[in-house]
């Protein structure tokens, strides 16, 4: 049995001056909190049972297949289809307009009906409506040279060459998976109290979990149909090796931005977490032989996690280093007793990279399952009680809280050029979030309020002749333009991970630390930046397919023992 020391030697949560900073939050590794692994868990745990009722697909490719996950008291159907996209349509960008396949998550078992109505709108994505019945919608796109490869070899009665698969490690990666009242698809409030999905984005995770064995089974499928039913049956082991990728762009970004209690939840959830099993006064035998086999697992991932990105090259060179050291101090450590994993934490501190130290409070986690596993139900947020400015608050207070929770933002001189030189925009032709030059383009009237230190010290030096007992209230009446920003940060007050502490508008913000944050929660593994400002990733590689749960490992699939997800 475990025990947390109380009293005097008590641990809290890390400071969020050091956690929220942008390097760090971009050093961010998958945990047991990653929203992937909470479905797996939750599935495998309630004895989910799947089906495939329908897998209507020709010889050239097109038709549609329906997935049913049946849950304890609902079920979900992944409704896909799929089509024989030219290769000059294909796209992953985000105004493309033709895929090689498309899917929405159905609520419940569809009709006849429901496809006739899903398959005139579903593949036309953005330009396509759905209903209430809908939870998600997504698209998908061909690894062109793997899925090639892979049908032409189980055609051929062989299997395909595992350095291929390994070079790729994904048959199709998803462009988007839309959720959350999306083309009118179902809000958020209408399923929030469902407990499958009371962790955030559970109904985007299984979208991505069903779609995993709808691309297997379409890969099988074409190769039978090339072969004349002839073909080989791919091995269940390199199946399982290959996830789904994701290109992610730079819409993804001001998510963590503009929800602010939700990204708190998230952080809090995890640093707690790690307060808990660092409070732990004993490691049992088996939680250390857990620990260091998943280390040496974490190694094993780190050595084919591979990028050419020139940044990430660098961080992943440091983060190899990292995990040897980590492997050689641990191996003359006793992580029997004296608060083991606090004293191996605090020497991570001294001695490891950022990417080191994040993913050693992502593997302290592990061998605690029952101690932290409840944190995941409280990751969602409702907006309501923060979104109401407190009007009654003296400003007295409101500078207070400035200044304990924005003082980085206050050392700032956000006169110079290059502390305020990009600007937040939404693109006329696609509504999607840009990074512009605001003194290169005209588009400083367009700017959206995603510079939030910025904005607090604008308001801040506002404050300065004010009375400290003036009310909110009466100072918004006469500086309304403040109203967002007071907003902000009296919900940072009562959510202190609630704030990136760093400049998102400098000339030196890396966009691509927020898609690692975020991607990472996901549960996201070797991620593979193309610029500073899009990425790739692998969802699932190594995971369980739906009729695997019962028999195989539901959570640590994400350290594999013999096959990783390429890059």
């Amino acid at each position: 049995m475990t025990t947390i020391v109380q009293g005097p030697q008590m641990i809290e949560a890390r400071d969020p001056a050091l956690v929220m900073r942008l390097a760090r939050l971009g050093s961010f590794h998958q945990s047991r909190l990653s929203f992937m692994r909470v479905l797996t868990r939750r599935m495998a745990r309630e004895a989910w049972s799947f089906e495939r009722p329908e897998f209507e697909i020709d010889a050239a490719g097109t038709g549609h297949a329906v997935y049913t996950a049946r849950g304890p008291e609902r079920s979900y159907s992944l409704i896909a289809f799929a089509h024989d996209l030219p290769a000059d349509q294909r796209s992953d960008r985000v105004i493309a307009e033709a895929w090689d396949a498309t899917f929405t998550l159905f609520d419940g078992i569809p009709s006849a009906g429901d496809i006739a109505r899903l398959r005139a709108n579903i593949p036309l994505q953005e330009a396509g409506r759905v209903s209430g019945s809908e939870l998600s919608v997504s698209r998908a796109n061909r690894s062109v040279r793997l899925w090639e490869h892979v049908v032409a070899s189980l055609a051929a009665g062989s299997q395909p060459a595992l350095e291929q698969i390994d070079a790729v490690g994904y048959l199709m990666r998803t462009t988007a998976v839309y959720g959350s009242g999306k083309l009118g698809a179902a809000d958020r409030e209408m399923i929030a109290d469902r407990p499958e999905f009371a962790t955030p984005f559970q109904v985007e995770m299984l979208s991505v979990f069903l779609t995993r064995a709808f691309v297997r089974d379409l890969v099988q499928h074409m190769a039978h149909m090339r072969a004349g039913g002839q073909a080989a049956t791919l091995d269940p082991d390199i199946a399982r090796s290959m996830g789904i990728g994701n290109s992610t762009g730079l819409g993804m970004a001001p998510f963590l931005l503009n929800h602010p209690v939700l990204f708190n939840n998230w952080i809090k959830a995890r640093e707690e977490a790690l307060a808990r099993v660092r409070r732990l006064d004993h490691a049992s035998e088996s939680e250390v032989a857990l620990f260091r086999d998943l280390l040496r697992r974490s190694a094993q991932s780190a050595v084919n996690w591979h990028s050419d990105h020139e940044a990430q090259t660098v961080k992943l060179t440091a983060f190899r280093e990292d995990l040897t050291r980590l492997g050689a101090h641990v191996d003359t450590l006793d992580l029997s007793g004296d608060q083991p994993w606090n004293r191996l934490f605090n020497w991570a501190g001294a001695h490891l990279s950022l990417e080191g130290q994040e993913c050693l409070a992502s593997l302290l986690l592990e061998p605690y399952g029952a101690l932290v596993d409840d944190l995941a139900d409280h990751m969602a947020a409702d907006n309501t009680a923060t979104f109401r400015i407190a009007g009654a608050m003296p400003l007295g207070r409101l500078k207070e809280i400035i200044e304990q929770s924005y003082a980085w933002a206050l050392d700032i001189d956000w006169s110079l050029p290059r502390n305020c030189a990009r600007a937040w925009y939404v693109s006329e032709e696609k509504l999607e979030p840009r990074l512009g030059d605001r003194f290169e383009e005209p588009i400083a009237d367009y700017e959206q309020p995603l510079a939030p230190g910025r904005d607090a010290a604008v308001l801040y030096q506002s404050l300065a002749h004010w009375p400290d007992i003036t009310s909110v209230a009466e100072f918004l009446l006469r500086h309304p333009e403040h109203r967002h920003s007071v907003r902000r940060v009296q919900i940072v007050n009562r959510a202190p991970y609630a704030e990136i502490r760093d400049n998102t508008i400098s000339s030196d913000v890396l966009p691509i630390d927020m898609l690692r944050c975020k991607l990472a929660f996901f549960g996201a593994v070797h991620f593979d930046p193309r610029s500073d400002r899009w990425v790739r990733i692998c969802m699932y590689p190594n995971a369980p397919y739906p009729e695997e749960l019962a028999t195989l490992d539901a959570d640590f699939w994400v350290y594999p023992t013999e096959r990783t997800c390429g890059s």
